[in-house]
């Protein structure tokens, strides 16, 4: 009798298919707030990176020193957000969100006026501070705005920014750094922030908490956020000092992991933790994050190197290295579209697994063929595999591991995702800085840092070109590792379609 009726109950016909996929026009309007809010958090991350090497020379500062321009950002990102699941509780997404957007406009423009380089990395550190709180906060109101059934077309709407912000902030910030100055990459981001704010006031569902007042775990942020600054401090700083394990270092990494493990311990104890880390005895949950917390050490972690490989080893400007990315975003940014819809009817560990091995194997062709003078093109279709392969593995592993959560749990899952992909790119970042100055030192002048290379001539720094491009191909390869690394977690990610998961639980 039950084969009969199902395919009445679960056949829909076309008008109702094209009627389900169609979003609502409140949620359509939900999306365009988020996207835009992300957006401008994503530019200004892309359009950073590409003005590194021009911020190093105009404040005369070593790498170690400018790359806490993108490292104090991402610290602030990471240690603001754990608050975000009990403020969304306390204060409503809507009122959370304007707070999130203002100090980011706040943070941009006074990092535009920045007279040095701790000037700017302390505004910066204001930027995150807003900036933490737009992804959760916004993917948090669009959750809840759109139909469960369709997550992972939901997170592809996320992707949106991802598409836009890599392909557009490169070439853009490229554009602003040679033709104005690099107080245009912060200042770029002031119109933005106006139109989002207008938009958000305007389209935004008002609310005002879940009404319970729950207390805000005071001794586990006191653990958390002091817990990943200290940790990622101390790593990031090991560039400064040669070597993550000097005495300098060694303190604030030893107590920034003392201290995150006490708050480990604190969250699957207290009632009311800041953050449930009892999600994570979830399979569903758990492999998600581990698969994401490996994924993105190594890719965001490696952006930091691309620009200054084209820049100190190829000789391209700013603009050349936006121009030189765009294959790479374009892959990424439609690859992750189709994907992120793709999840609602084909299980997520099939499409994560072969982007992941994807991502693996054209990041090591690229790492492969790094040299002084690689053809471009290869470098280029290299890229674009691996692009590919990311675009199959970020949105996918984001919506499996909050489809299963309660309606509930969707402030704390998604803080839970955004902490886990904000800390490891932080430690990537700095892992990376670390890498990279150590392998660099033996081929600069003097031992110093990329600064040493502003006062040669063309016929100095052509000889210095093949040492330089060893040091990246050394580095790029610990990147390679960790993407490889996220192969095994990312084998405990359902390989069932969604549909039939559903149709057994109901």
């Amino acid at each position: 009798m039950s084969t009969t009726a199902a395919p009445a109950t679960t056949t829909p016909t076309p008008a109702a298919a094209r009627a389900a996929a169609a979003p609502t026009p409140r949620t359509a309007a939900v999306a365009a707030v988020v996207v835009l809010g992300s957006l401008m958090t994503v530019l200004d991350t892309t359009i950073v990176n590409v003005a590194l090497n021009r911020l190093a020379e105009d404040f005369t500062a070593p790498l170690a020193t400018v790359q806490w321009v993108t490292t104090g950002y991402t610290l602030a990102l990471a240690t603001v957000t754990p608050v975000t699941a009990w403020a969304i509780g306390r204060f409503g997404t809507r009122r959370l969100y304007l707070t999130a957007l203002a100090l980011f406009v706040l943070g941009s423009a006074l990092a535009g006026a920045a007279w040095d380089a701790p000037s700017l990395i302390a505004f910066r550190v204001l930027q995150g501070l807003g900036g933490g709180m737009v992804m959760p906060v916004g993917m948090t109101v669009l959750i809840r705005a759109a139909d469960p059934a369709r997550t992972g077309r939901t997170m592809s709407v996320l992707g949106i920014p991802v598409l836009i912000g890599p392909l557009a902030g490169p070439l853009l910030g490229g554009r602003l750094v040679d033709e104005a100055s690099w107080r245009w990459v912060f200042l770029i981001n002031l119109p933005i922030g106006l139109l989002a704010l207008a938009l958000a006031v305007r389209l935004l569902p008002r609310d005002t908490g879940d009404g319970r007042r729950r207390r805000l775990d005071l001794p586990g942020l006191l653990m958390l956020s002091p817990g990943l600054a200290a940790l990622i401090y101390g790593l990031a700083a090991g560039a400064e000092h040669g070597g993550p394990a000097t005495p300098d270092t060694l303190l604030p990494t030893l107590t920034g992991t003392a201290l995150v493990a006490g708050f480990a311990v604190r969250a699957l104890t207290a009632r009311h933790p800041l953050i449930d880390l009892r999600l994570l005895r979830r399979r569903a949950f758990a492999g998600p994050a581990a698969t994401l917390a490996l994924f993105a050490c190594g890719y965001f972690g490696s952006m930091l190197l691309l620009p200054l490989y084209y820049q100190l080893v190829r000789g391209q400007s700013a603009t050349d290295v936006g121009l030189l990315g765009i294959p790479q975003a374009l892959a990424t940014g439609i690859t992750m579209q189709v994907a992120g819809r793709l999840t609602d009817r084909i299980a997520a560990g099939r499409i994560v697994l072969t982007g992941a091995a994807l991502a693996t194997t054209g990041f090591l062709a690229f790492t492969l063929r790094i040299a002084a003078d690689t053809p471009y093109w290869q470098l280029i279709a290299a890229l674009v595999l691996m692009g590919t392969g990311v675009g199959m593995t970020i949105m996918p592993t984001i919506a499996a591991a909050t489809r299963g959560v309660a309606p509930a749990d969707v402030p704390a899952a998604t803080t839970l995702v955004t902490i886990v992909q904000q800390v490891a790119g932080s430690t990537g970042t700095a892992l990376m800085s670390v890498l990279l100055t150590g392998a660099l030192a033996g081929h600069l002048p003097g031992g110093g840092g990329p600064a040493a290379l502003h006062g040669l001539d063309t016929a100095a720094r052509t000889a210095l070109a093949p040492g330089l491009a060893a040091a990246f191909r050394d580095t790029y390869g610990w990147a390679v590792a960790l993407l490889a690394l996220a192969l095994l977690p990312a084998l405990l990610l359902p390989r069932r379609d969604p549909k039939s998961r559903q149709v057994r639980t109901s």
